[in-house]
């Protein structure tokens, strides 16, 4: 190992400990190994019920302010190795180290750092817990997470015990436990645990946000989000995804795999953990033909996937209510064709909004059974959209501004807009949508992650304020 290789601090035992024994529960075998162990389901039956809290709450606690903020990257695939552009852009931020066991992909990532201008970032990819050495780093703030699902948890608990906040892609965990794991590790260790969703940084999703609290839609009553992306093609790669490991939970896991896209946005409309919160959801699933249909029609024999048998539906449906009595529609699918679309729907006493493609219908400006056009609101944008603006893009802009504000309330020393008991919520339908599911569409118990906390209405929204 190399000076360069050498971490600047050991993480602690406690740490690998946790980390181990949250991996062993996995029953992992390696970065690219393939699903292994039981489904998740709910994780209990009793999914209302919150463990006792270890710590104190999370909720508003700013960050400490950073002149500069260090990051570390572990995943460095499809969506890690693109985001590498986003902080590299960003202000004030600065890439110290690096961790994939791809070394192509690590050359290809510490070549973007010197690029930049930014000294040489160590690198850390000898084994699948590499990952151990940069969490035990002094000089990483923020540890970025973007490989497959599994491994999010036990990489998460190793930073936030390693004393580094924490952004992480989705979904953030697949259990109930897990998603507890996280809350407690936050809580204890005072470090942020976030979920990254860049599609609350849509610019649609921050415009309709302002409008919802501006009251243009009146009482918000319902609204719909969802995931229907045909990834057929790229699941059935034998190269997209590495060891083919997303297709892999279509032959464990029967619910909503990828909540959040849809749910974060529908959430912030709907004040959730700011005054009411989600409490039961029912979610029922079609039969699982899609995969199987698409690997006849385009897989030569012999390959691999004909060994697999899938089991998760090729749409699942859930509603979810909330404890004001609200109504949120989720919807997932990958394996149908189907042009792409996140619903992103609101409707209250004075209106309605739906995307794909957007329209809008509010009183009194519109009547006459006739959709009215979105732009007309353009003067409801966020800052960050009309200030700001897309930076180096990703989907568009959103994934740079998403990074441009979590690193900008880093170094300003402000609260997350977005905190562990939210992203736990809107990870949460993964492992109850399942349980729903097996129970034929019985209404299933949603925790109260922030036990008790969620009528702040105080609480940071991502509707911030542009800082001075």
């Amino acid at each position: 190992m190399t000076e360069q290789d050498r971490p600047t601090s050991s993480i602690s035992r406690r740490s690998l400990l946790g980390t181990s024994a949250a991996v062993a529960g996995l029953g992992l075998t390696g970065l690219g190994a393939g699903v292994a162990g039981a489904a998740p389901g709910a994780g209990a039956a009793d999914t209302e019920r919150a463990p006792a809290a270890r710590g104190k709450t999370m909720i508003g606690v700013p960050f400490a302010r950073h002149e500069t903020v260090r990051v570390g990257i572990i995943g460095l695939g499809n969506r890690g190795g693109s985001m590498i552009a986003m902080f590299l852009a960003t202000p004030g931020v600065r890439v110290t180290a690096l961790c994939d066991t791809n070394p192509a992909a690590l050359q290809k990532a510490a070549k973007a750092v010197r690029d930049a201008g930014q000294p040489e970032p160590a690198v850390y990819g000898k084994g699948e817990r590499a990952y151990e050495q940069l969490c035990g780093r002094d000089d990483v703030d923020f540890v970025y997470i973007a490989t497959p699902w599994e491994w999010h948890v036990p990489m998460s608990l190793a930073a936030l015990y390693g004393g580094k906040h924490v952004g992480v892609e989705c979904p953030m965990a697949l259990t109930l436990d897990e998603l507890w794991q996280l809350v407690d590790a936050s809580e204890r260790t005072r470090r942020h645990c976030i979920q990254l969703e860049n599609c609350c940084y849509g610019r649609n999703e921050l415009r309709l946000l302002r409008m919802v609290r501006a009251g243009v839609f009146g009482e918000v009553l319902h609204g719909a989000g969802a995931y229907i992306h045909d990834l057929r093609e790229l699941l059935l790669s034998d190269t997209y995804y590495a060891a083919e490991w997303r297709r892999g939970w279509h032959t464990k896991l029967n619910a909503d795999h990828y909540p959040t896209h849809g749910l974060g946005p529908v959430a912030g409309y709907f004040g959730i953990h700011r005054g009411d919160r989600l409490t039961r959801i029912t979610s029922m699933a079609t039969p699982a033909v899609g995969m199987a249909e698409y690997r006849q029609a385009h897989e030569e024999p012999g390959d691999s996937s004909w060994k697999e048998h899938y089991v998760k539906g090729d749409t699942t449906m859930s509603l979810l209510q909330t404890a004001n009595g609200k109504v949120i529609r989720l919807q997932h699918n990958v394996s149908n064709p189907y042009p792409y679309s996140r619903l992103n729907q609101v409707a209250g006493t004075k209106g309605v909004f739906e995307d794909y493609p957007p329209r809008i219908y509010v009183e009194p400006k519109h009547s006459g059974h006739k959709w009215g056009s979105f732009d007309d609101f353009k003067s409801f944008d966020h800052w960050l959209w009309t200030d700001i603006g897309p930076g180096p893009g990703g989907h568009g802009g959103m994934d740079y501004l998403m990074i441009y504000r979590t690193m900008q309330t880093m170094r300003l020393g402000l609260p997350p807009e977005v905190d562990v008991y939210d992203s736990a919520a809107w990870s949460a339908p993964v492992p109850l949508s399942a349980e729903s599911i097996r129970r034929k569409g019985a209404a299933v118990a949603i925790p109260d992650f922030t036990r008790g906390k969620w009528r702040d209405k105080s609480r940071p929204t991502l509707d911030s304020t542009k800082p001075a």
